[in-house]
């Protein structure tokens, strides 16, 4: 979901301008699970040097299979999800977990530093302050030193970046395309102002991919030590990004190109934005993306698909936690049939709306046996599941139907036991700074919570 930060004008305006979204449905996973084949020896995964063959492939997964306990999320999620994306399960890739805007910055920064041909940026938020006057910066130096900046920003996410900020950057010669801008006169064709570029993208080179859920903004260079120190800090936002070198970079890139074209970003030529990439590390991982208008939305199977066959546990963060019927019912099954079912969700929050509506969800899920929970120290931002100790997924969708239905969306789900035994160090951290929800004590609260939650759920759809 969208960081709040525009008036209650411009959300009642959208409101009207879009209520037919409301009308819009997301499609039923378990058709799509019932249509696949619960085996798929016909599997195919793409190395630095081609597609393998249909042999090599399965036997890349069977040594997966066998460094972990049994699990379907290897197998029939992974062929349900090959159902209904052209996206390729890539081998050969080394993924760095990047807890938190300063590490991401660091090492945004440093892929930026490295590029000698071209970068491209893609953020929902670009924001005129400390942090995004230091990454412009940066990048007219490095556009002065004959690399290609390409960026695309969204019109709604970073509306109060004025626009002398982006002027800056064309005339030191950055190309920069606004997404789907607010003004109908300036977009030719169709036109909705609930469409957002959700993304948080940069790539360099086009060998390394930085991606996840942190924007470009001062409030994630902010640290939570500080800020239990002194009551009066900023508030630390909490979130998580992905560095990614290998064959799974060139996926990225093509969604980043395919965005710029439909925006009608000027021509890129002179570069070679699909370098020919060597293999760097040992996970396997899908990039996963969705636009408006397609039938299959592709964000909502992988994670219900995921739950749906996880067999041991699902650890899950997410910022804005509006789900729907499929994706109750599946966490609800999970933890029925024994899955250690935990999701950590905000405390403290951008919007009071948000969190009164996330907690409308919290009765049903308790009752069910999912444990849930509160960050207390940060705003937490990420959106990051862990399921059976093997399938990772971090990126920008959030559990609300603007993420799930309206905004172009990416994720990156990670097939490695190493990295997500990291993502559970992780949780567990974020687990020692949380409060968990008991249900006696949470029945037991102010009837007039219960009537506000009620109330605000009612609108999750446009929030």
């Amino acid at each position: 979901m969208m960081i709040i930060k525009t008036s209650v004008l411009l959300f009642l305006l959208i409101l009207f301008l879009n209520i037919g979204a409301g009308c819009a449905t997301l499609p039923n996973v378990s058709e799509t699970i019932d249509e696949v084949p619960a085996a798929q020896d016909n599997r195919q995964i793409v190395s630095s040097k081609g597609a393998l063959s249909p042999q090599q492939s399965k036997a890349v997964m069977e040594r997966l299979k066998r460094s972990v306990n049994q699990t379907d999320v290897l197998e029939r999620h992974t062929a349900v999800v090959e159902s209904v994306t052209t996206s390729p399960l890539t081998k050969g890739n080394k993924v760095s977990l990047l807890a938190d805007g300063q590490a991401a910055y660091a090492a945004m920064f440093k892929a930026i530093q490295n590029a000698k041909e071209h970068i491209n940026l893609e953020s929902y938020i670009i924001e005129d302050d400390e942090t995004g006057r230091k990454f412009a910066d940066l990048l007219l130096q490095k556009q002065a030193e004959g690399v290609q900046v390409n960026i695309i920003y969204d019109s709604v996410g970073s509306l109060n970046t004025p626009a002398a900020f982006f002027q800056r950057l064309k005339d030191g010669g950055i190309q920069v395309v606004e997404f789907n801008q607010l003004n109908p006169l300036e977009v030719g064709g169709k036109w909705g102002v609930t469409h957002r570029d959700h993304r948080k993208i940069l790539i360099a080179d086009g060998k390394v991919a930085i991606m996840g859920g942190i924007n470009i903004s001062k409030v994630y260079s902010s640290t939570p030590f500080k800020r239990k120190k002194n009551k009066k800090a900023p508030i630390h936002w909490r979130d998580t990004d992905v560095q990614i070198e290998g064959p799974a970079v060139a996926e990225f890139q093509k969604l980043f190109l395919d965005t710029w074209v439909k925006q009608k970003g000027s021509k890129l030529s002179g570069q070679s934005y699909f370098p020919e990439i060597k293999a760097k590390g040992n996970a396997l991982v899908r990039v996963v993306g969705s636009t408006p208008g397609e039938s299959n939305r592709i964000p909502f199977i992988v994670y219900v698909s995921a739950i749906t066959f996880a067999e041991h546990s699902i650890h899950m963060t997410n910022s804005y936690f509006f789900p729907d019927d499929q994706i109750i019912k599946a966490l609800a099954d999970a933890a029925g049939r024994g899955v250690d079912v935990r999701i950590i969700l905000p405390g403290i929050t951008d919007s009071e709306l948000a969190l009164h509506a996330q907690r409308h969800y919290y009765s049903d899920l308790l009752k069910s046996g999912v444990k849930l929970y509160e960050h207390k120290t940060s705003l937490l931002h990420a959106k990051t599941a862990t399921i059976d100790q093997v399938w990772s997924t971090v990126g920008s969708t959030n559990m609300d139907f603007l993420s799930l239905l309206n905004n172009d969306e990416v994720n990156a789900v990670v097939l490695d036991k190493k990295f997500a035994a990291e993502m559970e160090q992780m949780f567990v951290r974020d687990l020692a700074d949380s409060k968990q929800i008991q249900l006696t004590k949470w029945e037991k609260r102010p009837l007039r919570h219960k009537v506000r939650e009620w109330f605000v759920s009612l609108f999750v759809r446009w929030m």
